[in-house]
Formats: structure tokens, C-alpha cells, sequence
């Protein structure tokens, strides 16, 4: 249960599996494999040669040396979706889970000061610079701020964002369904520290989490893949609020009709298939959104849940420290 002000939503009741076979979810996710290969093959070969040149080789920087980073513990994995305005400051209570964050929320988070352990990017167009600072305050030097942050960036991401970064940065590879591409890219290093991403920088985060950090449970918030029932794309002002071109209706985890764009109905459908074929705890606390839901029910694969509970249940033991700290004098009390 959700709560908006005078506003309560249920989710939806549980369902075992989705409507549709998993190589069906699958499919759909990969469905604009090819375009997007045709699209930015030689954006992704010049960038990585110029990338490669001032800070490679990418495996003396590869981002396996942060392998088991956080194995087996909890993590919050953060995207961009609308919902992060009503409970990313949820974040500040954070007893200590590690937060993986699409970079373009970097701002936002800046702003509410909630600590971010790795930021990562995966465009490789110079859209990845603007958004760094879009819906942010103008008075202030963001790229200021990076200078303690890390960064996890495909190889091929913009020059210009390597250029300004002033903290750590590490590099990872991406496969692509194209032999040719894949031969290209070796002639300029052979890297084989593979990211998986659905085709979104939330993919990767995800990915990252659990396969190179050993993450599990991974709670995701900002996990819409849709617009806001008001039609916002982001927790912010965002120049895709003006014009939804488009778009296509789904079904949120309240049961609600929500629009959204194709290209973020097919990412939905790799985090379901993810949820559903990989072994894992997997939490949306989201609290909005598509992750999981269709018509009739949320997939059990996906665990529902209020980011404060989330977070409370790792919190919990601090209720009773002052008595296993102070037992002569503390409060009488018992958690249940």
C-alpha cells in the first residue's frame, strides 16, 4: 500500500507467472537489437578509440577489479522514473545499503545529499553531459561534486563525460549481436568485462549489482518504465514532459492504465524475464510503475514494496540499541 497524501493505492493482488512464456518477454526485449547496432556502430567505435586513447588500456580501469564488492549483501539500484520525486528522500535513512544510480540522476540526488556509492552510464551520445546537471539547480558546479564520486561507464560513452568526470572511473564492455562490431572493438583492446543491459542504463545498473558485485536482495526504486499519471518522464522538469510523441498503454502495479513508449514497454519486459529466470530476491520499490504488472495481478518473481519498509527492515535492530548498549537505564522495550 501506497500512500499520497490523501491518496491511498493498493497494489495489485499477486499472479504465479506472466500471461506471456518467457522467450516471448525475451523477444520483445530484444526486438530493437538490430536497429540500435545500425544506429550507433560507428558512434560507439569512435568513441571507444578516443576513450581508449586517454584512459586505456580499459583493463588496468576494468570494473571486474570491484568484483564481490558487496557480495551477498542488500542493494538499492536506482533509475530515473517519475516516482523517484515521492521517495527517493527515503534514501537519507539509509542504514548502510549500497546505492547504485543511473548517472542521470546525478543532480537530483546531489540535491537531497543521499549518498550514492557507484554512478553509471552507458549512452554513448553527448546527452549523457546535459543530463548530469538537467532539472538541477543552476548555481550549482555539479562536476565539482564528482571529484569523490565513481563512475562506471561502457567504453564507448562520450569523451565529453570521461573529459569532466573528476572522480574514479571504471570501465566495462557490453555484448552486441553483431560479429563484425565485436571484431572492430577487439582490434582496439580486447575487454571481456561484459555488462548485460536490456538495453538501458538501469539494466546495466542491475546487472552490476547482482553479477559483479554479488548483490541479492536488489530493491530497485525510480523503476517506472512509464510516464507519471500527470505525464512527467522524470522526478523532475524534464524536456520529454513536453511532448509524449508516441506511446503505448500499460498496466501499472495499482492496476492503473499508464502510457509509455515502446522502447520502455520492451525494457520492462527484460526486468521481467529477469525476475522470472534469474535466482534472486528482486524488490520494486518503486512504489509506481510497470515493473512486474499486467493485467490481473504482479508477478510473484517481484516483490512489491514501500521503500521505507525496505529499508526498515534493515534498520529495525537500531529501535533496541540503547538497551543492548545501556541495559541499566534504557527504556523497556520489544520490538514484537
Amino acid at each position: 500500500m501506497v500512500r499520497r497524501k490523501e491518496i491511498i493505492c493498493e497494489y495489485q493482488p499477486y499472479i504465479d507467472h506472466p500471461p506471456v512464456a518467457r522467450a516471448a518477454l525475451y523477444g520483445q526485449a530484444a526486438s530493437n537489437d538490430g536497429p540500435t547496432v545500425n544506429l550507433w556502430r560507428d558512434i560507439w567505435l569512435k568513441n571507444a578509440k578516443s576513450n581508449h586513447r586517454t584512459h586505456g588500456p580499459f583493463k588496468d580501469r576494468g570494473i571486474g577489479k570491484l568484483f564481490g564488492r558487496f557480495r551477498n549483501l542488500p542493494a538499492i539500484v536506482v533509475g530515473s522514473g517519475p516516482s523517484l520525486k515521492d521517495n527517493a528522500a527515503e534514501l537519507l535513512k539509509n542504514p548502510g545499503l549500497p546505492v547504485i544510480s543511473c548517472l542521470h540522476n546525478f543532480h537530483f540526488l546531489e540535491d537531497l545529499e543521499v549518498k550514492v556509492d557507484y554512478y553509471v552510464s552507458l549512452d554513448a551520445g553527448p546527452v549523457t553531459v546535459e543530463e548530469v546537471s538537467e532539472g538541477g539547480s543552476s548555481i550549482t558546479d555539479y562536476w565539482a561534486r564528482t571529484k569523490d564520486k565513481t563512475l562506471l561507464a561502457h567504453i564507448a560513452t562520450d569523451p565529453g563525460l570521461l573529459e569532466k568526470w573528476q572522480g574514479k572511473i571504471y570501465f566495462f564492455n557490453c555484448p552486441v549481436p553483431d560479429p563484425k562490431l565485436v571484431e572492430e572493438m577487439d582490434a582496439i583492446e580486447t575487454f571481456n568485462t561484459f555488462v548485460s543491459t536490456g538495453g538501458n542504463v538501469l539494466g546495466a545498473s542491475l546487472y552490476i549489482a547482482k553479477a559483479i558485485f554479488g548483490c541479492n536482495p536488489i530493491a530497485l526504486i525510480g523503476a517506472n518504465f512509464c510516464f507519471s499519471y500527470l505525464d512527467k518522464f522524470h522526478g523532475w522538469d524534464s524536456k520529454y514532459d513536453k511532448d509524449l510523441g508516441n506511446y503505448v498503454r500499460a498496466t501499472d502495479v495499482f492496476g492503473n492504465s499508464v502510457k509509455t513508449w515502446q522502447s520502455y514497454a520492451n525494457f520492462k519486459a527484460w526486468f521481467d524475464w529477469v525476475a522470472e529466470s534469474i535466482p534472486g530476491l528482486w524488490v520494486n520499490c518503486t512504489e509506481g510503475g510497470t515493473w512486474g504488472a499486467y493485467q490481473g495481478g504482479n508477478i510473484r518473481s517481484v516483490k512489491q514494496m514501500d521503500l521505507k519498509d525496505f529499508l526498515g527492515m534493515y534498520a529495525m535492530c537500531e529501535e533496541v540499541r540503547e538497551q543492548c548498549e545501556n541495559p541499566l537505564t534504557a527504556v523497556k522495550k520489544i520490538l514484537f
